[in-house]
């Protein structure tokens, strides 16, 4: 819990108050590998912060192909933030790709947080500012880069990310098939 707290706290101060009411409103739920914590179609209820394990977030296309948008670990919150805010249809899949615990809050219980702590409307404001810009940033970065680049940038981006994360999934985060990632770690 000091976790998210402390992740919190890097977009404003908290009081003793404020952070007894986010511990009580948080629960720690266990996560198996391969479940959806967020489904695409359905409303996300829940978002959540990571306290261990590995999350992805993915699209299928027509023909049953999945595409890693992004990884999600330790230290970062999980979810749907626009369908958990306007409670609509996510648009994504958010799925364990280790078993995990994360801590988990409701849409219901998020709206005390919003009611009992006067700057959590900012702090969130600022949370998906930084979350989007960090997204597009890197997204925009592997878009000019040869697949070498991308897998090195990956890599000075994410220490120790690239071995928790199966082969196939990385490579589709990269933008190459499995045998293009397994040449490039080879020959690194």
């Amino acid at each position: 819990m000091k976790e998210l707290i402390a992740y919190i706290e890097k977009f404003g101060p908290l009081s003793e108050a404020e952070k007894q009411t986010i511990q009580s409103l948080f629960t720690l739920v266990e996560i198996p590998k391969g479940a959806y914590f967020a489904e695409q179609g359905n409303i996300s209820k829940k978002i959540a912060f990571v306290h261990q394990g590995v999350f992805r977030s993915v699209y299928y296309n027509k023909q049953g192909d999945d595409f890693t948008n992004y990884f999600i670990y330790e230290g970062r919150f999980i979810g749907d933030l626009h369908s958990f805010q306007e409670q609509t249809s996510s648009s994504d899949y958010i799925e364990a790709i280790t078993d995990a615990a994360v801590w988990v809050i409701s849409h219901e219980k998020f709206t005390i947080l919003e009611q009992q702590i006067a700057v959590w409307p900012l702090l969130m404001i600022k949370l998906y500012a930084f979350v989007a810009e960090s997204k597009l940033k890197m997204a925009g970065t592997m878009k000019n880069l040869d697949a070498t680049s991308r897998y090195h940038l990956f890599l000075n981006h994410y220490p120790g990310l690239a071995n928790r994360v199966p082969l196939n999934m990385l490579a589709s985060y990269l933008g190459i098939t499995s045998s293009s990632l397994s040449r490039i770690r080879r020959y690194k």
